[in-house]
């Protein structure tokens, strides 16, 4: 929020936007009475600067940044007016450059321009056709966003069973839930939180796994969820790992000091929550006198500018001696970067991150989503070799306060 001038120039490039929707606005009015022009262009306006006036107040009203409900809906609302716009402008486009193309045609080959024009007789205009056409591809967006907002708290669970030879006889049958991306600073309604957390108990697992990013940015958002996420328990305990988002690296904090303070707090709401925080390290899980290895890495990412604070260096020397291996590692892009190529006797990863992008299209025969152009592994289960990943979905949400399609994930993992 601290550079203005960031969101000055996306705010030009937003009335930019508005006054290319409006020219397609006006071509599917054009025949209306001058009533309803008004009524409509006026409230597409009053909607348009009211978007503008308060996305360029943002960097100096505090209230503004710091408000839970702001930053979840109106903000949400006003990104997907953008995409909406967005998305319709590419259909206003592909008119454009058609009349273009026709007026060039015209110009080069005199006469023949007639052959290119729009039919004249009752049936609707091209022009009009694909307007009406962008305006609804962008309101099915923007409806598809604001029908989102009810799934938040839509928690399923996906049950899964994995199969490795190299299992031992004790561990098989064992049941593992796992869960990502809690993301407490974005919570609104704890009742419903409690119902997600009750459904995670009643899935009776052996053991419990979280891979990061359990507040937003600071320590303290976890404050009011403390009393709910300390009642997940597990015969074999409840392990964590850390996110990129719970250092806080997000916030202009006053001070290094403030924020290192921060990350040590968060360190600690881990341990009132009964967790046994994971942090480049390993630990061994012991049953009837056969043991496997669960290790733990801090945020390691190879995508975009994400930090790569993990050290598998540290977390698995000492693991070799264990027949299998558990490894918690908060960043999907890992799996290809490091341990793959590094670490071929890891069996099992649980990532998270992605959240599927909180956003696509998911059925038993076609699995979609915008985050896949930029992660390979953005959501459930994938194997190479002897060595598989599962991507959690995510229990919580942030930025955008929905979900549509991809609903927030409890994993069900039987090894068998």
């Amino acid at each position: 929020m601290r550079n203005s001038g960031t969101w000055w120039i996306i705010a030009a490039i937003m009335v930019l936007l508005d006054f290319y929707v409006f020219q397609a606005l006006k071509t599917v009015t054009q025949n209306t009475s001058e009533k309803v022009k008004m009524i409509v262009h006026g409230a597409y306006w009053i909607l348009a600067a009211a978007t503008v006036v308060t996305l360029v107040s943002l960097p100096y009203i505090q209230a503004l940044q710091t408000n839970k409900f702001f930053r979840n809906y109106i903000f949400a609302i006003m990104l997907g007016l953008f995409i909406a716009k967005l998305i319709g402008s590419a259909f206003f486009l592909v008119d454009d450059i058609r009349r273009l193309l026709m007026w060039l045609i015209a110009k080069l080959s005199p006469g023949t321009g007639a052959h290119y024009a729009d039919p004249a007789g009752n049936g609707i205009s091209r022009s009009v056709f694909l307007s009406w056409l962008g305006l609804g591809a962008g309101a099915t967006i923007f409806g598809s966003l604001l029908y989102g907002f009810s799934n938040k708290y839509n928690y399923q669970v996906k049950k899964i069973q994995l199969a490795f030879g190299n299992l031992p006889q004790a561990f098989k049958g064992m049941r593992i839930v796992h869960i990502s991306d809690i993301h407490s600073g974005s919570f609104q309604n704890k009742a419903a939180v409690n119902k997600g957390v009750d459904l995670i108990l009643k899935q009776e697992a052996d053991l419990i796994l979280f891979t990061g990013d359990l507040v937003n940015d600071r320590h303290d958002e976890m404050g009011d969820y403390i009393d709910v996420f300390n009642r997940l328990k597990a015969p074999m305990g409840v392990y964590s790992s850390l996110g990129n988002h719970d250092y806080g690296d997000y916030v202009a904090w006053p001070s290094e000091q403030a924020k290192t303070e921060n990350l040590h707090k968060l360190k600690g709401v881990h341990a009132q929550l009964g967790w046994r925080l994971l942090m480049n390290e390993h630990v061994a899980l012991e049953k009837d006198g056969e043991a496997i290895a669960l290790l733990g890495i801090e945020n390691w990412g190879a995508k975009g500018r994400f930090p790569k604070y993990g050290k598998m260096n540290e977390a698995h020397p000492g693991t070799e001696k264990y027949p299998f291996k558990i490894l918690l590692s908060h960043d999907p892009s890992h799996w290809d970067a490091q341990i793959r190529t590094e670490y071929p006797d890891i069996d099992l990863m649980l990532a998270g991150h992605t959240h599927g992008m909180q956003f696509g299209i998911e059925n038993p025969y076609f699995k979609w989503s915008p985050v896949q152009w930029m992660y390979k592994q953005w959501a459930g289960l994938y194997e190479e070799g002897k060595q598989k990943l599962y991507v959690n979905r995510g229990f919580g949400f942030i930025g955008y306060p929905g979900r549509v399609g991809v609903l927030p994930e409890i994993t069900v993992i039987e090894l068998v």
